[in-house]
């Protein structure tokens, strides 16, 4: 493999910018009583709640994101629970995308509080995307008031892990020249695309990290993990070509509840349809302007944890359907549910820019913390 540091790359200032515990420090700006105190945003643990982020000093218990709120209190009895504020949330995302601006449009927002930047073609800081990544820390904890890291790369792949390096409040660079040591040495967990099965499987077969990919050698990886193995094999050597894409095509868009007590029966999911759909409705009307519908589908998750999804084609979103929809999926279970969710897939009209602005990003990212009751 000819330059494996990755050939055409090398040029390229990818910075990757993710914010501190977000959720948690915007609550900790606006209440300072919170300060050293374990915090965490999600729902309350007695409906079902589980927690959206928490900060560091709730960390320490070992309370992290996704966990049942119920747990994070077992862990850490002290913890204070705070309900999400998407509003504020996004507004602090809109005011980050708008100090991003300032160096480059080339901006490719991953949630509210994630962003790739390329500033390699960026005439701010003499075109240093290290001193440019360190203005931009200090503009968000001047004028926002919370803290991002950073990292700084030649591609995406190491940038995002970069951005990791010296969290809370720091930021890393990986020059060209430092890849071939910095990746070799990073545990294949790290791999973009793998997961915990994948993990796993590669720790059975003596791969822990990418030394040892590279060691495997291609072949073996492609009749190991199918083309997976490719990609694997070229990340294993730093290699990333993908480009920082300010355009994001929606999949989808749909809503979820999940219930503080099981819903007994087909009768009491049906007389939640009208508020489910009153809320996707709300979120769906400024994304037809650039999308049409191509399915609908209802989402049933029963008290055991099990889901099933009942779709078919469509292209409105009226809520006669659903009815159908819902019945068919519950009678898949036909016992008590904890979760509702109802959706739509998108089509992209033609001739329109997919372009997102800062708002569209927060909305497609905060779709289910804005429902009433818990985080899901």
């Amino acid at each position: 493999m000819e330059n494996r540091t990755g050939a055409g790359v090398s040029q390229r200032k990818i910075i990757h910018c993710d914010c501190d515990c977000f959720y948690a420090s915007i609550e900790m700006r606006d209440n300072p009583a919170l300060a050293g105190l374990p915090a965490a945003v999600g729902g309350a643990s007695e409906h079902r709640g589980v927690v959206a982020t928490c900060n560091y000093e709730a960390r320490k218990f070992g309370v992290h994101s996704a966990m049942p709120t119920a747990t994070a209190k077992r862990l850490c009895p002290q913890l204070i629970l705070v309900a999400p504020n998407m509003e504020k949330y996004r507004q602090a995302s809109r005011a980050m995308h708008e100090i991003f601006r300032r160096y480059t449009d080339l901006i490719e927002p991953l949630s509210l509080d994630e962003a790739y930047l390329d500033v390699s073609d960026a005439s701010a800081c003499q075109g240093s995307a290290t001193l440019i990544a360190r203005e931009i820390r200090q503009c968000v904890r001047d004028e926002i008031g919370i803290t991002l890291s950073a990292g700084i790369a030649p591609n995406k792949f190491i940038a995002k892990i970069a951005s990791d390096w010296n969290k809370p409040d720091g930021q890393y660079a990986v020059t060209p020249a430092m890849i071939d040591d910095f990746v070799k040495a990073l545990p294949v967990k790290k791999l973009h695309g793998v997961g915990k099965v994948t993990a796993a499987r590669m720790h059975a077969l003596g791969i822990e990290t990418c030394a040892d990919l590279r060691r495997s050698g291609e072949e073996f990886l492609l009749q190991t993990f199918g083309s997976f193995g490719s990609q694997l094999y070229r990340l294993c050597y730093g290699i990333d070509e993908r480009e920082v894409k300010t355009d994001r095509q929606r999949k989808s868009l749909s809503v979820e509840n999940t219930y503080s007590r099981d819903l007994p029966s087909l009768e009491s999911c049906l007389n939640e349809l009208p508020a489910l759909h009153q809320q996707m409705e709300e979120r769906l009307q400024p994304v037809l302007r650039k999308y049409r519908i191509s399915k609908k589908y209802v989402k049933v998750k029963f008290l055991d944890f099990v889901s099933t999804t009942a779709e078919h084609v469509a292209e409105d979103s009226t809520i006669n359907s659903y009815t159908h929809l819902m019945t068919e999926a519950w009678s898949r279970g036909a016992r008590p549910v904890r979760l509702l969710g109802l959706g739509v897939r998108l089509s992209p009209l033609q001739n329109v820019s997919l372009t997102e602005s800062p708002a569209e990003a927060s909305l497609r990212h905060g779709e289910q913390l804005l429902l009433p009751g818990v985080v899901e």
